[in-house]
């Protein structure tokens, strides 16, 4: 094959692959389809049903499964640390070494999927962004991490002239002028209200959105016998809505379905995500999504009707800068807070995908494979290109062509063709799983991709 060939090769073969991903060649956003035909004549057919004519695959053990599950995530680097760190509590209250570059990949394909979701979609909804920490006296049973200067706190504890009442009185007073770690992402919203209002003209409802990392304590007896709390870390995804009390109600339950159909929609077993009622200490109502483990339900997204509570406490002595207009009638709107774990869900959607499959390139009946059945919008590779073993370089460089092009078109690969171990194509062949699933097709780590292996000519 010559240079030339090569390259009108690597552009015929790019065109197919971005019209399977329903993108165009000259940059164009890319478009899935869920009906239709592939660009190879294979019918498509939703990521969650089988082909036709063959069985299911298993679902694992909840025991067994979840350490398999683990192992292959942190093998495949959805997780990074070792397997003592990635114990089911650290997972879920955020106290482990953090995602690898397949995990973050996958949160931030979920991250994209909630601004379009939330966001996007609706025209009276606004970005918004706020510092890591607040400023705030310390109130009774306050539980937030204060963000206090060691050298401060030294001078203080070194300082013997002071006694045992001075002492408490200074780190009392450091605590009260300290800022505090936030733990939810409703104090900075709160905060552009009024600026934000003007941007609607005051009228109601409408709603602002935000994403990033909040803090909260974790008792882990294990780790800290002594009864000393850690940081655990979160990352939410924050949609505060602003109506009158006489829609509130029906926002709320508007909410709820839209985001118990989002959390389905990308789920192989959607009856997995689950809501109920539920009620906060001072009485106020809300909802809660769940995602069902193999260990239990565990919270991944909460809605709460906050009243006009929240509003006329940052906002004291001057009630008429909160007014937004509810048709002829100004209101002080009430505060519907939406807040989802980006993190658990993360966590939620890796233990949604995890199926056992036959392995049809052994003979070994009872040999499954373990795979990772992520949706198309979520796997962090969308194409893997690889080569066999022989002459290599032109494959090399039609890889090469076929990554530039496809990358600039925003499609994320795997360049599997720059390892140095070269294998064959039955080794290859049984590392990618080959199903043709909304124009994608399957890897053994879980990654939907569009594999197309290249042969010499």
């Amino acid at each position: 094959m010559r240079s030339g060939a090569a390259v009108r090769a690597c552009r015929k073969v790019c065109r197919c692959l971005l019209s399977g991903f329903g993108g165009r060649v000259d940059g164009g956003p890319p478009e899935l389809s869920v009906e239709g035909s592939g660009s190879l004549g294979v019918p498509l057919r939703s990521h969650a049903e089988p082909p036709g004519g063959s069985e299911p695959p298993e679902a694992p053990e909840a025991g067994e499964g979840s350490q398999e599950l683990v192992e292959i995530c942190r093998r495949r680097r959805f997780f990074s640390g070792s397997k003592r760190q990635l114990s089911q509590h650290s997972l879920l209250n955020g106290c482990h070494s953090g995602f690898g570059p397949l995990g973050i990949e996958l949160r931030k394909n979920l991250a994209a999927e909630w601004w379009s979701s939330v966001a996007v979609v609706r025209e009276q909804v606004f970005p918004v962004d706020a510092l890591h920490h607040e400023p705030g006296p310390t109130l009774p049973g306050d539980s937030a991490f204060r963000l206090v200067s060691a050298e401060t706190l030294r001078e203080i504890l070194q300082d013997k002239e002071l006694s045992k009442e001075q002492l408490v009185a200074f780190l009392e007073n450091l605590l009260k002028t300290s800022g505090k770690l936030r733990e939810n992402l409703l104090h900075g919203a709160l905060e552009h209200y009024v600026s934000c209002l003007d941007l609607v003209n005051k009228r109601l409802p409408y709603g602002l959105a935000q994403i990033g990392v909040c803090f909260h304590p974790v008792s882990d007896t294990k780790q800290t016998s002594d009864g000393i709390k850690r940081i655990g870390e979160k990352t939410e995804a924050s949609l505060v809505w602003f109506t009158s009390a006489r829609t509130a109600g029906q926002w709320l339950d508007f909410w709820l379905r839209h985001r118990l159909l989002w959390w389905r929609k990308f789920a192989v077993s959607p009856s997995n995500f689950s809501s109920s009622d539920c009620q906060d200490e001072e009485g106020r109502k809300g909802n809660q999504l769940y995602y069902n483990f193999p260990w239990g339900k565990e919270p991944i997204e909460t809605l709460w009707n906050l009243g006009d509570h929240e509003l006329l406490h940052m906002y004291p002595g001057n009630e008429s800068q909160l007014h937004g207009r509810d048709g002829r009638k100004n209101v002080v709107p009430y505060v519907l807070s939406i807040n989802g774990n980006l993190d658990r869900g993360v966590l939620a959607y890796l233990y949604d995908s995890f199926q056992l499959t036959e392995n049809s390139f052994t003979r070994k009946k009872n040999l499954h494979r373990k795979v990772l059945k992520l949706h198309p919008c979520l796997a962090p590779v969308k194409v893997a290109l690889d080569v066999g073993r022989g002459p290599t370089v032109e494959l090399r460089q039609v890889c090469q062509g076929l990554f530039n092009e496809l990358l600039e078109n925003g499609i994320s690969v795997w360049p599997g063709y720059m390892e140095t171990v070269q294998s064959s194509l039955e080794q290859l062949y049984s590392k990618l799983c080959f199903r043709r699933e909304l124009k994608t097709e399957e890897a053994a780590n879980g990654d939907q991709v569009t594999n197309f292996m290249a042969s010499k000519t």
